[in-house]
């Protein structure tokens, strides 16, 4: 069983940052992971931001945070990070870790993929 949870959202104005945290546990995580971070707006759907391979290499983004946003693993501390610079209004949601166990090597931007979901934290952007 694999438990992921999220850290790290909050209040911050346009334009500022926020780094949040995923903390993954329960089994020794394959290099062949793959770890995806999605946001949920209030009456929107849930939407891909950026996923990246537990072992580091493959990430891909959103068109929307792409330049802004990094995702990053640090395997030592079994954690995935997103780092969001230069923050809009529109960034406004509920941002989910998410852990795809089954594929194998590649990195997926289809919620559908993801096994593992945490609770989800909140980032709020206000102007």
């Amino acid at each position: 069983q694999v438990q992921v949870v999220e850290s790290g959202g909050g209040l911050v104005q346009a334009g500022g940052s926020l780094r949040l945290s995923c903390a993954a546990s329960g089994r020794i995580f394959s290099s062949t992971y793959g770890m995806g971070w999605f946001r949920q707006a209030p009456g929107k759907e849930r939407e891909f931001v950026a996923a990246i391979r537990w072992s580091g290499g493959s990430t891909i983004y959103a068109n929307s945070v792409k330049g802004r946003f990094t995702i990053s693993v640090d395997t030592a501390k079994n954690s995935v990070y997103l780092q969001m610079n230069s923050l809009k209004l529109e960034d406004t949601a509920v941002y989910y870790c998410a852990a795809d166990t089954r594929s194998y090597g590649s990195v997926n931007t289809d919620t559908y993929t993801y096994n593992y979901w945490g609770p989800g934290t909140q980032v709020t952007v206000s102007s």
